[in-house]
């Protein structure tokens, strides 16, 4: 049987993330009475689905057919049943991943998820969010071994004919676990799917809601699309840009696409003020959530893994030969389930502001700038680097402005004579020495991003170890 996950189907009977199997062969005729009654012209008739719940499974019944139009959408059938996977079951996703879902602000101490091993083809992993000893979020993972005669276990004290056992087994008390299983971890809410023929939209067609912040080139607001998509939308103030230029360098921002950048999905820019519209990210920009209340309670793991996301995100752009510009923190984004996000890639090349592009004006950002970059107007993936450094110093320090106390022909002379920003005091020397090596002078001696990313994410798995013991 095939199964299917519905990311971006907005049916109402369909959700997003919900799995689905195909059934095949069934003939029970339970289902099929059901669903010739539930066919009749009735308040069903506003469902995609009608829900059948017996002792071992839950199935959906389609009572009007659906043809996919997007790569993630699930097509069926009048009268398919489809069966419901359990909400606990997150497939293929990665161990890196199912630590981030677990953390989210909306899981608690005893989430869980079960997951298909990395390693290990056919085999399982149980991930649970804890608490550790010094009173950090953490989580931790067991593996789900198999018997040879179809069983499965995380203890061998203790086997189960199958997972869904395994589980309510575990719910009811922890033996030999970190704790006793609560709730399925929250699936994060799939982002309704933007038509790719939208391109050069109409302003009649956003409406705009609420104004999220101003900067130095416009304003940001929550806005949407068709009354119906929500969407942020970036507004330039007249002469930021020109718009041949800004079109030209907009149509290949489009193209990139990875789940650590901000998604582009349109422009307006027939009248000024120019549009840019992107999917919409909750918790705004990564410098005022760490500035907030609830950025300022972010413990150091999770420090760490803001950077690692940043660099996996840049790693993607190095890996396309494109080259960022203006990487800082007011230029990365957070999702409300503490998602990272890079923003505004390649805008710093078509801005026109005198003040901006003289190196030496007033909105030129001068401290996350290398002195190449400075110096020589030398823009390369190895500049980024050099502002990931300071993005890194951002971030250990809660949003303090990089080079406190100097002004920015003081951090230009001294950067230029050897100096470098001392070790924060809340930083670990391994994060540290990241820092300073974003720093050398030459460029080509730099890290990759690729590097760095693999640094990151493995920052505490190198000391924890990769599984649990058995209980």
């Amino acid at each position: 049987m095939k199964c299917f996950i519905s990311q971006n189907n907005q049916s109402p009977g369909l959700l997003p993330g919900q799995v689905f199997q195909k059934m095949e062969g069934r003939s029970d005729e339970r289902y099929s009475t059901f669903l010739r009654f539930c066919s009749f012209e009735t308040f069903f008739v506003k469902f995609l689905f009608i829900y059948v719940y017996t002792e071992k499974e839950k199935i959906a019944i389609a009572l009007y057919p659906y043809d996919a139009i997007h790569a993630d959408d699930l097509g069926f059938k009048k009268g398919e049943k489809l069966k419901i996977l359990e909400e606990w079951f997150f497939k293929d996703i990665a161990r890196k991943d199912a630590e981030r879902q677990l953390l989210a602000p909306a899981n608690k101490p005893g989430s869980y998820l079960i997951r298909e091993s990395e390693t290990s083809k056919g085999s399982y992993s149980l991930s649970i969010r804890d608490v550790d000893a010094q009173g950090l979020d953490v989580v931790k993972h067991y593996k789900i071994r198999s018997l040879d005669n179809g069983g499965y276990y995380i203890s061998p004290k203790i086997t189960f004919n199958d997972i869904n056992s395994m589980i309510k087994h575990y719910h009811k008390q922890p033996d030999g676990l970190c704790r006793k299983l609560e709730k399925p971890c929250e699936k994060p809410k799939a982002q309704k799917p933007w038509d790719k023929d939208a391109w050069e939209i109409s302003k009649e067609s956003i409406k705009m809601v609420k104004k999220l912040g101003a900067g130095q080139f416009g304003e940001v607001w929550m806005a949407y699309y068709n009354n119906s998509t929500k969407v942020a939308v970036k507004t330039l103030k007249p002469g930021t840009m020109s718009v041949e230029a800004f079109l030209e360098e907009a149509n290949l921002m489009k193209t990139l696409q990875h789940e650590r950048l901000v998604r582009l999905y349109a422009v307006v820019t027939k009248t000024e003020p120019i549009y840019i519209i992107t999917e919409f990210m909750a918790n705004g920009s990564l410098l005022d959530f760490l500035k907030s209340a609830a950025g300022c309670k972010v413990q150091l793991p999770k420090l760490i893994d803001f950077s690692a996301q940043i660099a996996e995100g840049m790693a993607y752009i190095e890996k396309k030969n494109y080259i960022h510009r203006d990487l800082r923190a007011a230029n990365v984004l957070v999702s409300d389930s503490l998602l990272c996000k890079i923003a505004d890639f390649g805008l710093a090349r078509v801005i026109e502001d005198d003040q901006y592009t003289a190196r030496e004006g007033a909105k030129f950002p001068i401290k996350w700038t290398a002195p190449e970059a400075i110096n020589y107007g030398s823009f390369t993936i190895k500049s980024d680097m050099w502002s990931f450094g300071v993005l890194l110093y951002e971030i250990i320090t809660y949003g303090k402005n990089p080079y406190p106390g100097m002004s920015n022909s003081e951090v230009m002379s001294s950067v230029q004579r050897g100096y470098r920003m001392p070790r924060p005091e809340n930083c670990p020397t391994e994060l540290y020495e990241i820092m300073t090596s974003c720093w050398k002078s030459k460029p080509d001696d730099r890290p990759t991003f690729d590097y760095i990313q693999s640094v990151l994410d493995d920052f505490y798995t190198a000391t924890e170890g990769q599984y649990q013991q058995q209980p």
